[in-house]
């Protein structure tokens, strides 16, 4: 089993061919590492069972707690991905701040390419998409916010088709009903299961990528829409604006009537759009996976050192 393999068979091998270093990636490491003479880096990417623990249910907030303390406890080195996980850390877990790297997250080199004209047209023939649309990307659960981007879109009345990328959940059906019930008026688009190349070509067809999700622990679909020179408009909490930096344009998720009117400016002002999109290649460069690579090999040399 899998699991069985990351929790306990990683500790006998480490243990059996001596390891210098282990590298958790996802919030956890092995049962017992902490006794194979290991240095150990784990990475955090966010306490969101904590902060939204309705989204969650009894059995797994407890695995979580207890594998991400225990990583957390035991760890030489804790590599958040955002200063806001860095605080999330400090605060929840009394991390030592000295402890802590925050080292943001890389994206797919594929958002850096460009797409010619030809796989455009194949990819909207492909999943019958309107010429223009706007693109939300992530989960359909409340915390990427769907319905605040739709009630948005009503209260400013832009009727323009949205195309969302994500994986289906039960908050679905909530979203559906909003939609049937404002007179077909509202055009949604789902497509539950796309590749990166794909959607990398869907960032550069779309009007606007809109991300105003209620909290990220970093906020990928940000990054990767800047790469591929779609603008931005997304939350002004949690890591967004680490994410988004000074090439996006922020509002507050819990307000749909400032989602609406960003759109509505946006779509209308064509040079703040390519200020946006110009601006928005630059701040991307920042998550290379060149930058990440050279980043995290200067965290190993620093862990060994110690």
């Amino acid at each position: 089993m899998k699991f069985m393999w990351r929790s306990i068979q990683i500790t006998k091998l480490a243990k059996e061919i001596k390891l210098d270093m282990y590298h958790g990636l996802s919030h956890e490491l092995p049962v017992g590492i902490e006794k194979a003479g290991v240095k150990l880096i784990v990475t955090m990417h966010d306490l969101i069972f904590l902060r939204y623990p309705e989204y969650y249910s009894k059995i797994d907030r407890k695995i979580y707690d207890r594998k991400f303390r225990h990583a957390c406890r035991n760890a030489n080195r804790i590599h958040a991905i955002s200063e806001q996980t860095k605080q999330d850390l400090i605060s929840y877990f009394s991390v030592p701040e000295e402890k802590i790297t925050v080292i943001y997250q890389s994206i797919n080199p594929v958002f850096y390419k460009r797409a010619e004209i030809e796989r455009k047209q194949e990819l909207r023939k492909k999943y019958q998409i309107p010429k223009k649309f706007l693109l939300s990307v992530g989960t359909v659960e409340p915390r990427k916010n769907l319905l605040g981007l739709l009630e948005g879109m009503v209260h400013s009345k832009t009727y323009i088709p949205l195309v969302v990328v994500g994986k289906m959940t039960d908050y679905h059906h909530k979203v559906q009903k909003f939609i049937e019930a404002d007179l077909n008026r509202l055009q949604v688009y789902f497509l539950p299961r796309i590749q990166d190349e794909e959607l990398a070509v869907l960032y550069q067809m779309a009007e606007i990528l809109v991300y105003p999700s209620m909290f990220e622990g970093f906020g990928l679909p940000v990054a990767e829409a800047q790469a591929s020179g779609c603008p931005v408009i997304t939350s002004n909490i949690s890591s967004l604006p680490e994410a988004g930096g000074d090439a996006a344009w922020y509002v507050d998720p819990k307000k749909p009537e400032e989602i609406g009117k960003a759109l509505k400016t946006l779509l209308a002002d064509q040079m703040l759009r390519k200020s946006l999109i110009a601006k928005g290649k630059v701040n991307a460069q920042r998550f290379t996976p060149e930058n990440f690579a050279i980043q995290i090999k200067e965290l190993y040399n620093s862990v060994l050192n110690e």
